[in-house]
């Protein structure tokens, strides 16, 4: 287990070049955007524009700063996705358009490569203290708005704002604690097994 801390996260253009994202974490670690099994990131979008397409990949993605934006995925009718939303996931190899409700946005992203690992990514609304149990094989916790503290074990990390903690020792018992309303995600990575519905 350990912190990765916002400031050190590592920055590089966009894939399509139209923006930049702070990488929070890769697998394998010298892995590139072309051969990755995972990878979780945060990028500001400044202007309208399309998403870079990832091949064989599934993602999801949620607001962590700004109004939001109005998601359009291969030509469907565009949703909403705002700091309150729920995180939204699609393929992350089909056109994928954002349009800006009022200004520029920070979201988190994961992305895992399909037919090797999957992923999810929850919302957490934390009111002084909430109690989570970790089954994946890779966990991890990113804070949005508040300091707040992590117990796992016999651990406690504290966390500021954009700061993430990587669980990679499961099961895990986990313990958020704050002294404000809070928000969170938490997301989850494992390998794919079974046949995809």
């Amino acid at each position: 287990m350990r912190i990765l801390k916002a400031d050190k996260y590592l920055r590089m253009p966009w894939r399509n070049g139209h923006g930049e994202t702070a990488q929070v974490a890769i697998s394998p670690a010298a892995a590139t955007l072309d051969d990755f099994d995972w990878r979780v990131s945060m990028a500001r979008i400044d202007d309208d524009g399309a998403f870079s397409i990832f091949p064989q990949t599934d993602r999801t993605l949620a607001v962590l700063r700004g109004e939001g934006l109005h998601l359009s995925v291969d030509g469907a009718t565009p949703v909403v996705l705002t700091r309150s939303s729920e995180p939204r996931a699609f393929p992350g190899d089909v056109a994928a358009y954002a349009t800006l409700i009022g200004g520029a946005v920070t979201d988190l992203n994961v992305m895992t490569r399909r037919g090797r690992f999957t992923h999810s990514m929850q919302a957490l609304r934390i009111a002084n203290r909430l109690e989570l149990n970790v089954n994946a094989t890779l966990a991890l916790l990113v804070c949005v708005n508040s300091d707040v503290q992590v117990q796992v074990s016999t651990q406690t990390f504290s966390l500021n704002p954009l700061d993430s903690l990587l669980v990679d020792e499961t099961p895990s018992e986990i313990s958020i604690l704050s002294n404000a309303t809070a928000l969170a995600y938490l997301i989850e990575i494992g390998p794919e097994t079974g046949v995809r519905s």
